[in-house]
């Protein structure tokens, strides 16, 4: 290769590397707000982007694991046994199984039905929630925290059934394909 045509690349490469770092600016998306109000849990490995305002969350956080609410606030106490869907927004059983917690939630009103959101961004799992008309409150978990904190699979969704006092009853691994699935073995277990 000759000596000007290793200079033409390396040019080539130059602009190419610029193009990549300024297309955030070109598309619009270089103003990104970074406000406390809009990351959940205002902490680091948040999402910056917008959280549309979602139902406050009964604790602050499940089965002793201590997690920022999607887009609502973390409540004081839960004297209630909890159950837990774990979920993504990007797993599409997930997306099959959220309504069916909705309608389990609206059932049971002695229970507090929750859900965490199992990725980092949080905006997309709010999106999601909103996209399938389900007011189930939820945490934030951008680090795997929950299911690494209660040695649960790296699998979703994941559904986890909790005493009153914080104790991990069951876990169930196989999403759930009706509420009468839900309710037997939630049921059984409590």
């Amino acid at each position: 290769m000759t000596s000007s045509a290793k200079w033409s690349l390396v040019g080539v490469v130059v602009i190419l590397a610029a193009l990549v770092a300024m297309l955030p600016r070109l598309l619009g998306g270089g103003a990104t707000d970074t406000s406390a109000d809009s990351a959940v849990g205002q902490g680091e490995g948040t999402s910056t982007s917008v959280i549309a305002q979602r139902p406050d969350c009964v604790a602050s956080g499940v089965a002793g694991v201590e997690l920022p609410c999607l887009g609502g606030a973390n409540g004081a106490g839960n004297d209630k046994p909890t159950v837990v869907n774990l979920w993504a927004w990007w797993c599409e059983p997930c997306r099959n199984e959220l309504p069916i917690f909705a309608e389990f939630a609206a059932t049971h009103p002695e229970l507090n039905v929750i859900g965490v959101h199992a990725d980092t961004n949080a905006a997309n799992g709010a999106a999601l929630l909103e996209d399938l008309g389900v007011n189930l409150p939820s945490y934030q978990d951008d680090s795997n925290l929950f299911a690494g904190t209660l040695g649960l699979p790296s699998v979703v969704p994941i559904t986890v059934v909790v005493s009153a006092s914080g104790e991990v009853i069951d876990t169930f691994t196989t999403p759930f394909s009706s509420l009468e699935d839900l309710d037997s073995a939630v049921s059984e277990v409590l």
